[in-house]
């Protein structure tokens, strides 16, 4: 799951995405900020990162017994079923998250790694080619019963990558589980050329979208450069 993103600047929005924001935004987002996402036809809007399930009774997502709810991020498996992602889905509601970066905890393979001693360090992940990420999500629409104010709300999409040399890494392990059944999580990108299949095409086809990234297409790095470790090339196999 990711809940830490650097959003693009209002300048590499327009030169890569070719978008203007209609009002200022957090470039440092995590869990409910308010950063720009970008809908059909290329229409960028502000909207809160974390969506805001239809009937809610406030913006901020909670259960009916009043439990805080985290929808910043939607499982691909569950999108098209959990109630607060399906209407958009069935909807096809989807758009492009600009990314700068995001943020990932790095475990290691185990909780006795011994580059971790127990403890996650965060790694920043960007593109090989200094481009801006296009995060694949889904967007809603809210209305305040009080105000009438409509808010704008959006979620990233998390792909399993249990498999993946890099981003298996991240996040803590579970002890219980094989290496290949930990269920780790990664945001999706989708690349230009499929922008608009993704924006604008059938749900089979844009599903065929949501994949993991290869590792030649991102470089990674500790959050803080005070940090220096050196990340494995690939997961041992399993015992």
């Amino acid at each position: 799951m990711c809940n830490l993103y650097e959003a693009p600047t209002p300048v590499a929005l327009y030169e890569y995405f070719g978008v203007r924001t209609p009002s200022e935004y957090s470039r440092d987002m995590s869990p409910l900020g308010s950063g720009p996402f970008i809908r059909q036809d290329m229409d960028c809007q502000i909207g809160q990162w974390g969506m805001i399930p239809p009937g809610s009774r406030e913006h901020i997502p909670k259960t009916s017994q009043g439990k805080r709810m985290s929808t910043n991020n939607a499982r691909r498996e569950r999108m098209a079923t959990a109630f607060t992602f399906r209407r958009a889905w069935s909807r096809g509601q989807r758009c492009l998250i600009p990314a700068a970066s995001f943020v990932e905890p790095y475990w290691g393979i185990s909780h006795k790694d011994p580059m971790t001693q127990g403890k996650h360090v965060r790694w920043r992940f960007r593109r090989s080619d200094g481009q801006p990420w296009a995060l694949a999500g889904l967007w809603d629409e809210w209305t305040e019963n009080a105000t009438g104010q409509i808010w704008l709300s959006f979620t990233m999409i998390t792909q399993n990558c249990d498999g993946h040399p890099i981003l298996s890494l991240m996040h803590k392990p579970d002890p219980k589980a094989g290496l290949d059944q930990q269920d780790k999580r990664t945001p999706v990108p989708i690349e230009r050329a499929d922008w608009d299949l993704w924006l604008h095409g059938p749900v089979q086809a844009a599903e065929g979208l949501i994949q993991v990234p290869p590792a030649g297409r991102f470089i990674h790095g500790p959050a803080d450069p005070s940090v220096s470790m050196q990340l494995p090339i690939s997961n041992p196999s399993p015992a």
